[in-house]
């Protein structure tokens, strides 16, 4: 079975895919389109970008059938059966496929259609040349027969193999470095100049962190590919590679100081990514063993894929040394202030959360901070408290990381999936410690976790404290602000706050505040200095009506999270604490 795929217009967005089946299904062959992708839990629809579909029997043109929303029938042939597609391809996400005149990048589950009642593979994938001459091709798939440039044909053994190695195609720039005696290559479209020593030696620190976590890197090479944008910060993981949405400026230049912030989340994306490449492109949910790609695919257990791959991205770079253990701190309570500010902490779990990821998660609207909570970043804290838990409550015996290798051993090694009450038995099975307890109030309840005693045990103050106002966040408002026709506009409303309370809505654009306009720019900052509990005249603009509301702020809020490193505690809590943190703390 052999797929072709050809930038046939590239500045129509178009490309062009050939299937060749020497051996079709006899009572008619179908083909589907995955509705998504693995990593990205929400239905794409990716079928409405096939603009067109015409297939061919023994080269003689044959009727076809569209099923369903993404499923085609052709009618019974005895073979060999080309069929041909044309995707429009204009999305510069991760997630789907664009191609221009300059280039472009292709998720193959937004592409391939897979032969339904055939054996699964193996595929070819053909890539003829093209580009004027000077475009290539970047791909962690297995070449058979390619150019320099890298064209020619590839292999797949099976159909998620194929859509799960994303191709890079135009013009690009390669930076090689080598980590765990494996080649790591970083490709970069539209790169400025940058420190590429730099970033290659820093991804090398960190690819060898986890690692040294698991014990082994089960690829023979491994791509990270960095499409760069002038904003933009997100990723997708392969088994292989990962895809990248990197903004120019977090790249590091020459001579640039070493603790950039932007810099630090470029790494830490990275870092997050990376460790993808063991927990949950190996040890996965059982759910997910094999993708279901049709329709929603549903399990409780992304607080632990997502959470705990959010916990270990940047305690990764605290580990090969590459954020400060108070930068490190800094980013924890960061997540802490996150959760704790939300109302929709106290309305879902962080289990209801993964299950509801589909139509919740990824489908956020201006409510979302009063509905759902993340399991990204709860699902990180329970990760946090389950390895200060374990490594407190067993002098040491066991952690997280006791708990990472046992899952790559009996789930990610053999392809097992994890069921969904697996991690728990696990867990408790290694550290002969009850977590029933533990883990019905971290994962099920909608309850708070509490930390403060675990990061005290290991020497780590929490401290809670007043919120200071920022160009999008305004604490005594309880809102979200953003700039919409040069006035402040409210873009989010946290239930109960004071915005709530004196009937503003979302989408309102304030005009004035006590009879003074307040810049866009300036609005949180010089709302702060505004009296508390004094009910004040607002005046605010909804749709085409100017609007009188009463408007009563609130205190300054208590509502962020800070941890200090104690320096002056006990010699037991300081090697329990150097045990978790390493030579950082």
């Amino acid at each position: 079975m052999r797929f072709t795929l050809t930038a046939s217009n590239p500045q129509a967005h178009h490309l062009r895919v050939t299937l060749e089946l020497e051996r079709p299904d006899p009572a008619g062959q179908v083909l589907a389109l995955p509705a998504w992708t693995p990593g990205s839990y929400m239905v794409r629809d990716f079928a409405r970008h096939v603009i067109e579909l015409h297939a061919r029997c023994n080269g003689e043109p044959l009727s076809v059938t569209k099923l369903d929303k993404q499923t085609w029938r052709c009618e019974p042939c005895a073979g060999p059966l080309q069929v041909d597609w044309t995707v429009y391809a204009n999305d510069r996400s991760v997630r789907a496929a664009a191609i221009d005149g300059d280039g472009g990048f292709c998720n193959g589950s937004s592409v391939f259609l897979r032969p339904l009642g055939l054996p699964d593979g193996p595929f070819e994938l053909v890539l003829p040349p093209t580009g004027g001459g000077d475009w290539r091709v970047a791909t962690a798939m297995e070449p058979v027969a390619v150019d320099d440039a890298g064209f020619g044909t590839y292999r797949a053994a099976d159909y998620e193999e194929l859509i799960d190695h994303p191709l890079r195609l135009g013009r690009f720039t390669r930076h090689a470095f080598t980590a765990a005696g494996v080649p790591h290559e970083v490709v970069l479209s539209g790169a400025p100049r940058l420190d590429a020593d730099r970033l290659c030696t820093d991804l090398a620190r960190m690819c060898e962190s986890h690692v040294e976590l698991f014990g082994e890197l089960p690829v023979r090479r491994y791509l990270f590919i960095m499409n760069l944008v002038g904003s933009g910060f997100g990723g997708l993981e392969h088994r292989a590679s990962t895809v990248l949405d990197v903004a120019r400026a977090s790249l590091p230049q020459p001579g640039d100081v070493a603790d950039r912030d932007d810099y630090r989340d470029l790494l830490g994306l990275c870092s997050h990514e990376y460790f993808h490449l063991w927990h949950i492109k190996r040890i996965r949910p059982a759910a997910f063993v094999p993708y279901a790609l049709a329709a929603e695919s549903y399990t409780t257990l992304l607080w632990a894929f997502e959470g705990m791959t959010s916990y270990y991205d940047d305690l990764g770079l605290l580990r090969a040394g590459l954020l400060p253990v108070d930068a490190w701190l800094e980013r924890v309570a960061r997540t802490l202030t996150r959760v704790h500010r939300g109302p929709g902490q106290r309305r879902q779990s962080v289990t209801e959360s993964s299950f509801d990821a589909w139509t919740r998660f990824y489908k956020q609207d201006e409510n979302a901070p009063n509905a759902i909570v993340s399991y990204y970043a709860k699902g990180a804290l329970v990760a946090l408290a389950l390895d200060l838990l374990l490594r407190r409550d067993t002098a040491g015996g066991c952690s997280l990381d006791d708990l990472m290798r046992a899952l790559w051993q009996r789930h990610g090694r053999p392809g097992v999936g994890v069921p969904e009450d697996g991690i728990e038995q696990l867990a408790m099975e290694l550290s002969g410690l009850d977590l029933g307890g533990f883990f019905e109030q971290a994962l099920r309840s909608t309850g708070a976790l509490e930390l403060e005693p675990l990061l005290q045990a290991f020497g780590i103050r929490p401290l809670l404290e007043s919120a200071e106002p920022t160009a999008q966040y305004s604490p005594q408002l309880a809102a979200a602000v953003r700039e919409q026709d040069g006035l402040p506009s409210l873009a989010q409303l946290l239930e109960g706050g004071a915005a709530q309370r004196a009937g503003l809505a979302v989408g309102d654009r304030v005009v004035a505040v006590d009879g003074i306009h307040l810049p866009a720019r300036e609005f949180p900052q010089r709302l702060a200095r505004l009296p508390a509990a004094e009910p004040l005249p607002v005046h605010v603009l909804r749709d085409d009506r100017l609007l009188e509301r009463r408007l009563q702020l609130d205190p300054p809020a208590v509502d962020r999270w800070r941890l200090e490193l104690v320096t002056d505690c006990d010699p037991e809590t300081a090697e329990r604490r150097a045990q978790w943190l390493g030579g950082a703390a």
